[in-house]
């Protein structure tokens, strides 16, 4: 057995077993009304720490400027997000507004 299947095998298993004791240990332990509070904010603060990142950088460099075009489709895709509370259309409605943005900058850069 080559080595490579070994460890994916082996990491594979330890997965497994991680989500299989948080699974038992919930059943048997019940974490105080706190943490459980404190848990709903982790899905917000992990896509807030993927996708700021994103949007705001360009070149690993600061980029807050109209030039930056994912900034501006992530500002309407917050807007979207506000009005319609909806993931699929702030998703939907940020892709289409970067492709548009990045069509019309293109458009715009051929016809100079």
């Amino acid at each position: 057995m080559s080595r490579i299947w070994i460890v994916m095998l082996s990491i594979g298993g330890l997965t497994f077993l991680t989500r299989l004791s948080f699974m038992y240990l919930l059943e048997k332990w019940r974490p105080p009304d706190m943490i459980n509070r404190a848990l709903r904010f982790v899905p917000v603060a992990v896509l807030t720490a993927i996708f700021v990142p994103e949007i705001t950088l360009s070149n690993s460099e600061l980029a807050l400027s109209l030039n930056n075009l994912r900034l501006l489709a992530g500002l309407i895709a917050v807007v979207v997000a506000w009005r319609t509370k909806s993931a699929l259309w702030t998703i939907g409605v940020g892709m289409l507004s970067f492709w548009l943005l990045s069509w019309f900058r293109l458009f715009l850069y051929l016809n100079l």
